[in-house]
């Protein structure tokens, strides 16, 4: 990637690589009630909205991979790859909710050996429906300790009542911005939806490419979008 990237000119609008990680839970809860394969129902929904919009700003190559979460992480999809090849597996569900090593594993990877000085800020979307089963703060504070989990934009989804919102709200680390709740399918697909467009657009957009990669700032966000309205509460 890098060779690459010293071929191209380096003005704020040339090509610039935009990391998208999707952090998923896929602990035994999520197999309750349909909420897994929810999940992958609707961030599957999303990937021809999400290659739409990565082809429409071309100075931004967005990067996409996956977490998972149960019994310890692992990558889903290990390979930071272009938004165009991107392809969804279904996730199952079984185990605890090792929250934590999943954000460890994320910090590996947004070190600045492994993400290039001139990369956008990453966007990381964390999904869960209960409590963190292991050191949390750990793996959050790991994810923190990066100055690209700094930058990240981070996003949390919180599957049904059950969700930690606390942990999910110390990892978003904005008070303005608090976790989705979504409580149905219909939810959920509408705030997938929303990272995948809306917020993809926004980091990518080349008005985000002008910061100054030592700065603080995080990519101003839209709007995020309402529950379902008359939607019936499953979670």
């Amino acid at each position: 990637m890098d060779q690459i990237e010293r071929k191209l000119p380096g003005g704020a609008l040339s090509s610039r690589p935009l990391h998208f990680i999707w952090i998923a839970d896929c602990s035994g809860s999520m197999g309750q009630r349909g909420k897994i394969q929810a999940l992958n129902n609707a961030i599957r929904e999303a990937i021809p909205h999400m290659v739409q919009v990565a082809g429409e700003n071309p100075n931004a190559q967005v990067l996409v991979r996956a977490v998972k979460f149960s019994n310890g992480s692992q990558w889903h999809v290990a390979r930071a790859t272009p938004m165009e090849q991107f392809r969804w597996e279904d996730l199952e569900a079984d185990g605890v909710t090792d929250m934590g090593k999943a954000l460890q594993l994320v910090a590996e990877q947004l070190d600045v050996t492994a993400m290039p000085a001139r990369a956008l800020p990453p966007v990381l979307v964390l999904v869960s429906d209960g409590k963190p089963t292991d050191d949390f703060s750990a793996g959050l504070r790991a994810l923190m300790e990066k100055p690209w989990g700094t930058k990240a934009v981070r996003i949390a989804i919180a599957i049904g009542d059950d969700a930690d919102k606390a942990a999910l709200q110390r990892f978003i680390g904005h008070p303005e911005l608090e976790p989705l709740q979504a409580n149905n399918a219909e939810s959920l697909v509408r705030y997938i939806k929303w990272v995948s467009t809306a917020v993809l657009q926004s980091a990518s957009s080349p008005a985000s490419q002008t910061l100054d990669a030592s700065s603080a700032t995080n990519v101003p966000l839209p709007p995020a979008p309402e529950a379902a309205p008359d939607a019936t509460d499953v979670w």
